[in-house]
């Protein structure tokens, strides 16, 4: 079927506003629906062996196999691992900034798409996946925020996996930033944040647990806590990026 040449030029459009034409980071042209020119894209960081089979932590020197680092060894860790796929430094770690606190929500596109690589990591495949839960954010957060980076990503994520979104976590305690805050003071600012809104849509299943970065852990081992509390079977993590 022919399409009409004034719905042609209408779809263009909508590609052109959602996918702006240029490179999101340095403004160079690109195609449409493309976020990341050339150059800027090879200025991005992915991980690679080796690294923390845990928390994807990258460890620069000489090992074979796997190994845990320090910061997961020394703590009963709740997740079974946490994929983070690229570094947040650079391109990833402005992107997820702008994305976040300058509201730019086209940045979801290309972010959901470095989270996706991790649904390709062996530590994910081992096991299938019966629902993708984001980090929820607390009423009054969102409501300063506009929206939950976390759902935007993994709503994105399970159209990509074929697997069902459940918002099955609620944030009920407001708590201060955590960017300041060292590994023990962010576990006792998120002590009893959470709690699970349906046990059914939990029980039994195995989750992955969604974020944009992972920095100490301390936000997605509570989260995984209160889950497995509910009678959860297990639970993974994936973010774009390990801090």
């Amino acid at each position: 079927m022919q399409i009409p040449e004034s719905a042609r030029r209408v779809g263009e459009a909508l590609v052109s506003l959602f996918f702006p034409p240029h490179c999101a980071a340095c403004g160079a042209d690109t195609p449409g629906g493309v976020h990341l020119c050339a150059g800027c894209g090879e200025k991005v960081t992915r991980i690679t062996a080796p690294f923390c089979r845990r928390c994807s932590e990258p460890f620069d020197g000489a090992i074979d196999g796997e190994f845990e680092c320090v910061n997961c060894g020394d703590r009963a860790l709740h997740f079974e691992c946490a994929v983070a796929p690229y570094l947040s430094r650079g391109v990833v770690r402005e992107f997820i900034h702008r994305f976040k606190y300058d509201h730019d929500r086209s940045l979801r596109i290309p972010l959901a798409a470095w989270l996706a690589d991790a649904l390709a990591d062996a530590r994910i495949t081992a096991q299938p996946i019966d629902a993708i839960v984001p980090v929820p954010l607390h009423a009054t957060r969102f409501r300063e925020r506009g929206f939950n980076q976390a759902a935007l990503l993994a709503r994105l994520l399970s159209v990509r996996a074929g697997v069902p979104m459940v918002e099955a976590l609620q944030r009920t305690r407001y708590t201060t930033t955590q960017t300041r805050l060292d590994r023990h003071e962010r576990m006792e600012n998120l002590r009893n944040a959470f709690r699970v809104r349906d046990t059914a849509a939990v029980k039994s299943r195995h989750l992955l647990l969604v974020d944009d970065v992972f920095t100490t852990g301390s936000t997605v081992d509570e989260c995984a806590r209160v889950l497995l509390a509910a009678g959860t079977a297990s639970v993974r993590v994936a973010t774009v990026a390990r801090g």
